[in-house]
């Protein structure tokens, strides 16, 4: 499968999944309204049905009031007017328990403030009843007893209460219909979500068992290539290997077969430097000859410098400049070849590793350049170091050779001041050496760490070979090198080797 069918792949199952979770929200959602709206309608049913209640529980008491009103005047027995003043008690709290519950509908609320004002003419009309019994007017209490069902009040009270029932009868039939209206939309948008859910997951199991065999495919294949890169790997890591140890017997056998001919460039030169006195001699005699000069001194010598005039002293004074050149370049020759051969020497060592003392390595340092570092008028700091498992020659020439570096490019006038700290992070310990001397332009940061490259003033001796061997031998024991500097603000380089080196990493590496 292509990258762009991949890409694609991967985009459609993040769409199906924003699309399930959308779908799932807006269930979640519509279902959590509609189960509230359903809370609401039910329980406005419940208080119509409440209302009913109460208005069946009021016209109790009053019926009960009319009761033992009655039978208290037919008889005056004690016992009903207890009775009458119970029921008579309760009349008034229940009144306003249903005014209280209807308070939310204002027909309910005109039709209880009409059945209040009735229950309270209702009741004096008991009370009247009940006070001429209690003075022995029995006759008039049966007159009012007989005419009591008729009163303006009692029809009140009846068309009053009727009414109340007719509106929550009304009321009841229209919220039954809304919570069952709201039940089946609830009900229709629960099996319409758990559709779309069983879809989506369906969907989603069939993408899962596709991506499952692709990536099974996948897996079999990246073993597939494993396989081959690592025969691939240990096919070209051994043609490196040979090729690395040809370059070094090539590069070892060429410094052999300079320094040959560098020899006898270097023997001529002498000779040639010999015969120089010889040559001015005839010279100059020849010149005396031709000029009818006076003959030379008698305590002059063969070994005495010819006097020379014009052209002739020219020319001697070009040969020995040209002689001069000569035998520099044949030195600088030979201290590089000398440089090659102890790169190729270094390159075939086996590194051999063991526990090191990190701080006392480098203290064994500094103290070969106590010299140097008090004519620089130079302190060198080093803080706690951690110890680490590798070779302790190629640690030796790695702090020598940035330590040394450190004090040789000092800025004059100023005291040096070098620092050498370490830390450990993840298996590795870093080293830095930091300095306040002369800095490094940033676009000369890779170029010192050329073969015979340098940077900067060259005012100090150097092949521009230490820094290149430097990198080479942390990157054989695993490790890595870089600098930070700026021109005039000092440098810091940073040496990052791993905490145990393992002789089977890097040994073979050039």
């Amino acid at each position: 499968m292509t990258a762009d069918a991949q890409r694609r792949r991967a985009m459609g199952q993040i769409l199906l999944l924003a699309a399930g979770l959308l779908v799932l929200i807006a269930i979640s959602t519509a279902s959590v309204l509609l189960v509230n709206k359903s809370r609401r309608d039910n329980g406005l049913v419940v208080h119509t049905v409440e209302v009913e209640s109460q208005i069946s529980n009021l016209l109790l008491e009053i019926r009960r009031a009319e009761s033992a009103t009655r039978a208290y005047m037919l008889s005056s027995a004690p016992q009903y007017l207890a009775e009458y003043q119970t029921a008579a008690a309760g009349i008034l709290p229940a009144a306003d328990q249903l005014i209280s519950l209807s308070s939310d509908n204002p027909v309910q609320v005109a039709n209880s403030t009409k059945l209040r004002k009735a229950l309270d003419v209702r009741l004096a009309e008991f009370s009247r009843g009940i006070d001429r019994v209690k003075n022995n007017d029995v006759g008039t209490a049966v007159t009012v007893l007989r005419q009591g069902t008729s009163t303006d009040a009692v029809k009140v009270i009846a068309e009053t209460t009727r009414d109340m029932r007719a509106e929550e009868d009304r009321l009841f039939k229209l919220r039954t219909a809304t919570a069952d209206r709201t039940q089946q939309l609830a009900s229709i948008v629960t099996v319409a979500g758990s559709g779309l859910v069983i879809a989506f997951a369906g969907l989603s199991v069939f993408l899962v068992r596709v991506s499952s065999r692709a990536r099974d495919a996948a897996e079999s294949k990246l073993r597939d290539n494993n396989i081959n890169l690592e025969t691939t790997v240990d096919e070209r890591t051994a043609d490196l290997r040979e090729a690395n140890d040809e370059i070094q017997r090539f590069a070892y056998i060429v410094s052999h077969d300079l320094r040959s001919p560098l020899v006898n460039i270097m023997g001529f030169t002498s000779e040639l430097e010999e015969l120089r006195g010889d040559i001015f001699k005839r010279i100059a005699s020849l010149a005396r000859l031709q000029s009818a000069a006076a003959p030379a001194p008698d305590n002059a010598t063969d070994t005495a410098e010819p006097a020379l005039e014009g052209t002739d002293k020219q020319l001697s004074e070009d040969f020995t400049e040209a002689l001069g050149f000569i035998k520099s370049s044949i030195g600088k020759m030979d201290r590089l070849i000398s440089a090659i051969l102890n790169l190729t020497r270094e390159g075939r060592r086996e590194f051999k590793p063991e526990r090191i003392d990190t701080r006392e390595l480098i203290e064994n340092i500094v103290s070969t350049v106590a010299h140097q570092a008090s004519e620089a008028q130079a302190q060198i700091r080093i803080e706690p170091l951690p110890d680490i498992v590798s070779d302790r020659l190629a640690l030796e020439q790695i702090f020598s050779n940035l330590i040394d570096n450190a004090l040789k490019y000092l800025k004059s006038g100023v005291p040096g001041d070098i620092q050498v700290r370490g830390r450990t992070k993840l298996g590795f310990a870093i080293f830095e050496i930091t300095d306040n001397g002369r800095g490094i332009d940033p676009k000369d940061h890779q170029r010192i760490f050329d073969l015979f490259r340098r940077a900067g003033t060259q005012d100090k001796p150097g092949q521009g070979i230490g820094l290149a061997h430097v990198r080479a031998l942390v990157r054989r024991l695993g490790g890595t090198m870089s600098v930070a500097s700026e021109l005039h603000q000092g440098s810091t380089f940073t040496v990052t080797l791993p905490i145990n080196w393992n002789k089977s990493n890097r040994n073979r590496e050039a």
